[in-house]
C-alpha cells in the first residue's frame, strides 16, 4: 500500500470551521481534550511558523498561505488524530478530513461575541454577512464530500457541551472501525 493511502491512518481528523465567533476554538480545544487527538489551531499555526505572505491592514489579521500551511501540515494529516480548526475549509486536500463540522451561531450572539472581542465595525458587519448568507457552510459543501459535512448549532455553552458529546462519540465509534 503507498503512503498516503487513507487506510494508513490510525485515527480520522475533523476540521472545525465557521465564522468567526462560532466557537471553533473553544469547540476544538474540548473535543482534543476529550479525545487525546491534537488541536492544530490554523491561525496559530501561521503566527507561530510564518506561513504568511505579511498583513493585511483592511482585515486585520495575516495573509495565510495557502500552500506553506498544507507542506507544514502534511505529514501530521497522513498520521490522523487530529482536528484542524478554521474559519475557511476549501483549501485543504479533500483527503485530510474524515468529518467536516461547520458551527454555526445566531446573529445576536455572533454579534456579541465579537464586540467582546474588540473587532470594528467593519470585520463585525462582514463576519455577520458570511453568517446570514452561510458562506462557510457552502463552501464545506463545495470542498468534500456531502457525507462527511456536518452543520452544528453553536449558540450556548450547552450547544457546545453537546457538540463535544456528539463528536467524541463519532471519533470513537469511527476508531472502532476496521
Amino acid at each position: 500500500m503507498a503512503q498516503g493511502d487513507s487506510d494508513m491512518k490510525k485515527k480520522p481528523n475533523i476540521l472545525i470551521t465557521g465564522t468567526p465567533g462560532t466557537g471553533k476554538t473553544t469547540t476544538a480545544s474540548a473535543l482534543a481534550e476529550a479525545t487525546q487527538f491534537r488541536h492544530i489551531n490554523i491561525g496559530d499555526l501561521v503566527k507561530e511558523k510564518n506561513l504568511h505572505d505579511g498583513w493585511d491592514d483592511q482585515f486585520d489579521c495575516y495573509i495565510i498561505n495557502e500552500d506553506l500551511v498544507c507542506d507544514e501540515l502534511e505529514d501530521i494529516m497522513e498520521e490522523g488524530g487530529n482536528i484542524v480548526d478554521y474559519h475557511g475549509c476549501d483549501f485543504f486536500p479533500e483527503r485530510w478530513f474524515d468529518q467536516v463540522v461547520v458551527l454555526q451561531t445566531d446573529n445576536s450572539v455572533l454579534y456579541d461575541r465579537l464586540s467582546k472581542r474588540g473587532y470594528s465595525e467593519t470585520k463585525i458587519s462582514n463576519n455577520m454577512e458570511c453568517e446570514i448568507f452561510q458562506v462557510l457552510l457552502e463552501e464545506a459543501k463545495e470542498s468534500y464530500p456531502e457525507g462527511i459535512v456536518v452543520a452544528l448549532r453553536s449558540d450556548s455553552i450547552d450547544d457546545i457541551t453537546n457538540n463535544i458529546a456528539t463528536l467524541t462519540q463519532w471519533l470513537t465509534t469511527r476508531q472502532n472501525v476496521p
